[in-house]
């Protein structure tokens, strides 16, 4: 499997591209980084350094990975945070020409803009390009609960209303959404659940809620569920194989005491997923 996955890159940490290449690679994916900013570290610090990369500059890169013929065996287009204005445009540009080389290919967006507790962290036009230009062209898209809301103009909460917006997401579009942070009222107390639904049908899994905050597994959860979903064509499996995965990177991260994702620590968890989690039919 190729998948070209276009986001941000960090020296430091763990997130965007340097969150989801190596857990892609060592389920044997081949990946094709493009990065849209080279940054010091995640912006969640509060200070970093380095560029925004130009939409022109990216453009420039992914014509020359074209030019290397290899548009034709890429299998999915990957991207998420966006950092400036103009990559939307290149995303949606280069997914035109790798499907234009492969019609099976799909495009997985991860809708980034914020979460509940924090609100939108990234540009204010970005949230609009992304509902009103990106998401339509999406194949799958994997937001959080928050997103999700801001993309179908809905508070989703309840499972029903969340269910009932993920179906007005998928009316923009996408033929399949992974909602990455389910947080229901009448969930049990410790838990977070993510659902996802696509034209077979729609289920839900719950792990443990893990006290900390991760930047960054977002990132390493729409990589793995893309390419588990396109290996297998099964929501339910890579959902659950995918929240086993990023739940035991979660708890080595946690055991650790470090603020950054234990990424190589964690290997074995991509690889050979535990299973621990089973996945319940919810239509």
């Amino acid at each position: 499997m190729k998948i070209l996955s276009i986001q941000s890159a960090v020296a430091y940490g763990h997130v965007g591209n340097s969150a989801a290449v190596f857990p892609l690679q060592r389920i044997g994916v081949e990946v094709l980084p493009v990065y849209t900013v080279n940054f010091s570290n995640h912006t969640g610090y509060g200070a970093w350094r380095g560029p925004l990369i130009d939409p022109n500059d990216v453009r420039e890169v992914i014509t020359g990975i074209e030019e290397r013929g290899v548009f034709g065996e890429i299998d999915a287009v990957l991207s998420g945070y966006q950092g400036g204005e103009g990559i939307g445009d290149v995303i949606i540009d280069a997914v035109a020409r790798v499907k234009a080389a492969n019609p099976d290919a799909v495009y997985a967006c991860d809708p980034v803009m914020g979460n509940a507790k924090s609100g939108c962290f990234v540009a204010p036009a970005i949230p609009i390009l992304l509902r009103e230009k990106v998401v339509p062209v999406a194949d799958i898209i994997t937001p959080n609960q928050f997103e999700l809301g801001f993309l179908t103009d809905t508070e989703p909460d309840t499972l029903e209303s969340t269910l009932a917006s993920v179906d007005l997401a998928m009316a923009m579009g996408p033929r399949t959404v992974l909602v990455t942070s389910v947080e229901r009222p009448d969930r049990e107390e410790g838990t977070i659940e993510m659902l996802v639904a696509d034209p077979t049908g729609a289920w839900i899994v719950q792990t443990p809620r893990l006290p900390m905050k991760a930047n960054g597994s977002g990132d390493v959860t729409a990589a793995l569920f893309t390419a588990h979903y396109v290996e297998t064509g099964d929501a339910k499996t890579a959902l659950e194989r995918t929240a086993s995965s990023v739940f035991d990177l979660l708890a080595a991260t946690l055991e650790s005491g470090a603020r950054e994702l234990q990424l190589v620590e964690a290997q074995e968890f991509y690889a050979n997923p535990r299973m621990q989690f089973t996945a319940r039919e919810v239509r």
